[in-house]
């Protein structure tokens, strides 16, 4: 279980008071065996007691696994006490797939191949949801009065896609807008997008299903709009900056928030000027002639 797990745990405390000894030192040892770039983070455990670690870790952008690696020092002596250089299958075979699955060992060009792709397998479970419920209303007795079972469905159809969206966006604001100094602040983010997460299905449940396709859609698209600008307001990279120091990981984040209120907006429209196909009606009015007909034939 140690392997598995991606922390240190720290030792008991002796009770006795010691000062660290320089950290510096102990990184450039790790770089000396690791590669100069290849330091993930240095965690210092029990600091200014006697029993003080540090354990400077592997990182994980030259390899493609998420296995636990690192050195372990002494904090007080600086001296070497271990080298965690392999793990055991189990952990390996946990940590590749860990991997594949984030894509750090990957450049540039490869990760924006990661993002293409998970956007393709969003667009096909969010349009696989979409033409599920809209092939089973032309399959219900009344297509414009489904039962509540569909309704509900419906509803939760509108929340997973376009209530996603605005929920993913207010974590954003709340990483820019909540108090760097409160506690547990990144849970309060994580407590913010579900918040509003649930608040989108409420609303889903309570407006007509149509309506809130196109409002949710509407709403998430004003909230990506806003994100560059919250970004030059209360970050040091705005957009601008961000282009003319060439500073592409940022500009290209402000970029796609554009990019996906665009999106947002076509389907919003597109939502509005939908009309269903008449063939629906048609359905719904043969199956109902049909049970005229078989009434008649139960009367007779």
């Amino acid at each position: 279980m140690a392997q598995l797990s991606a922390f240190i745990q720290p030792g008991k405390p002796s009770g006795r008071h010691a000062d660290l000894a320089p950290v510096d030192a102990m990184v450039r040892e790790a770089q000396t065996r690791w590669g100069r770039d290849n330091v993930g983070r240095v965690t210092i455990t029990l600091p200014g007691d006697a029993n003080a670690r540090v354990a400077v870790s592997r990182g994980e952008s030259a390899r493609v696994s998420m296995s636990l690696q690192y050195m372990l020092f002494d904090g007080v002596t600086g001296k070497l006490l271990d080298v965690k250089d392999h793990v055991g299958g189990a952990a390996e075979t946990r940590g590749v797939p860990y991997a594949l699955h984030l894509g750090r060992f990957s450049d540039l060009q490869l990760r924006w191949l990661y993002f293409i792709v998970s956007l393709a397998g969003t667009a096909m479970v969010g349009t696989g949801l979409v033409m599920w419920t809209v092939k089973r209303r032309q399959e219900l007795p009344d297509p414009l009065r489904p039962h509540f079972g569909f309704r509900v469905v419906e509803r939760l159809n509108i929340a997973s896609i376009a209530g996603l969206s605005v929920a993913m966006t207010s974590f954003l604001y709340a990483n820019r807008l909540l108090p760097l100094g409160i506690a547990e602040r990144a849970n309060a983010e994580i407590n913010v997008f579900f918040a509003v997460w649930a608040a989108t299905l409420l609303y889903a449940l309570v407006r007509p299903a149509k309506r809130a396709w196109i409002e949710l859609l509407w709403l998430a698209t004003a909230l990506l709009v806003c994100v560059p600008v919250l970004d030059a307001l209360t970050t040091a990279r705005p957009l601008w900056r961000s282009i003319a120091q060439g500073d592409w990981v940022f500009a290209g984040f402000d970029l796609m928030m554009w990019a996906f209120a665009a999106l947002h907006a076509t389907l919003a429209i597109h939502t509005a000027r939908h009309r269903p196909r008449q063939k629906v009606k048609a359905v719904s009015a043969d199956k109902a002639r049909e049970r005229e007909i078989q009434k008649e034939k139960a009367d007779a």
